[in-house]
């Protein structure tokens, strides 16, 4: 069984109630790291910048505190391997369907189950929907 290491666990410790019973049912299931939950005015500009965001400072739900967004990776991670974040994002959102908590994956922005339709494809991106 997979356990959250101590970075994971600082970024999950900035994100909303909702995302950490999530996150934490899910690394039961399946080995993942937590690298972003909250983001502040400068990495936010940076993911701007950089065209990791296309939302500037304050806008983003990762501005908030707690988060109401958050990044993560399967483990180990291959950023290459897309399978493996859609694999994972299966698992997150029946988990998060299953507790009623309603989650976006940045996969699939318009939740149409495709994911070559993203204008902005973010596979290790999550967030809350309401």
């Amino acid at each position: 069984m997979a356990e959250f290491g101590r970075a994971s666990q600082l970024n999950l410790a900035t994100c909303h109630e909702d995302i950490q019973q999530v996150l934490q049912a899910a690394i039961l299931v399946i080995d993942f790291s937590v690298l972003c939950g909250h983001r502040g005015e400068a990495a936010q500009h940076e993911a701007f910048v950089t065209g990791n965001s296309d939302i500037e400072w304050p806008a983003g739900n990762h501005n908030s505190l707690p988060s109401k967004a958050v990044d993560i990776a399967p483990y180990p991670i291959n950023w290459e391997d897309t399978h493996r974040f859609a694999f994972l994002a299966g698992i997150i959102m029946e988990t998060a369907r299953a507790r009623g908590i309603k989650m976006r994956w940045g996969g699939d922005w318009d939740g149409d189950t495709e994911t070559i339709d993203q204008s902005l494809a973010d596979f290790g991106h999550f967030e809350l929907s309401y």
